[in-house]
């Protein structure tokens, strides 16, 4: 009896090899130029980042340009604030007797000040500032006060002739005694029951720039 002789190969499967996560290597800086592929991403995330913040200082610089286009091209916004005499110079400040007379003071601010007997014959003082202020024995006359703001000042023994006073603040104790008014233009200046009283007693004469009655303009019966 013959024996078989059978070899049997059994193949035990082998574990692989344990692979560690490469590290993530950041590109060099100085190797970016070479490999432009490698940091076009980084580059985009940069752009991203900063776009904007640009957008918005180049929108701030483009108001701002445009802001002091405007301060400078228009002379009522130059004075404004402060006017010729610089911010704040004429406000709270002792200027009696001053001759501001002629001269362009377009929103200029009077707060508070005492400009008794000051000069501003002429003088344009579009939306000025005299709130507070006195202006005992002031020559106003053929001066433009449109807009002027009046509220609270002393306006006695003033000088108020052929002034245009059109749309002027007159709020609070504002007081015009003694004020000569002949030919001032008092339209839409509001004006306490009692000033406008007193005032009208006074008024007459029409004023050269509007050719407006004082009597009309106050309202008088």
């Amino acid at each position: 009896m013959a024996l078989l002789n059978v070899s049997v190969s059994i193949k035990i499967p082998q574990k692989p090899p344990l692979s560690l996560p490469k590290p993530l290597l950041l590109p060099n800086p100085q190797l970016l130029p070479l490999y432009p592929h490698r940091h076009s991403t980084h580059q985009q995330l940069a752009c991203t980042s900063t776009k904007q913040p640009l957008q918005e200082f180049a929108k701030t610089s483009f108001l701002a340009l445009l802001s002091a286009t405007l301060f400078f091209a228009d002379p009522a916004l130059a004075f404004k604030g402060g006017g010729p005499y610089g911010a704040e110079v004429t406000r709270g400040q002792d200027l009696t007797g001053k001759d501001f007379s002629g001269k362009t003071l377009i929103k200029q601010d009077f707060k508070t000040s005492i400009l008794r007997q000051a000069n501003f014959k002429g003088a344009k003082l579009l939306g000025a500032s005299f709130f507070d202020a006195d202006l005992t024995g002031a020559d106003l006359s053929d001066a433009d006060l449109r807009g002027a703001d009046f509220s609270l000042a002393n306006v006695t023994k003033v000088n108020l002739s052929n002034a245009n006073l059109e749309g002027a603040l007159a709020t609070g104790n504002t007081s015009f005694k003694g004020s000569n008014i002949t030919g001032a233009d008092f339209t839409d200046v509001p004006l306490r029951d009692d000033q406008r009283e007193y005032l009208c007693k006074i008024a007459d004469g029409v004023n050269p720039t509007t050719g407006n009655s004082t009597r009309e303009t106050l309202l008088c019966n």
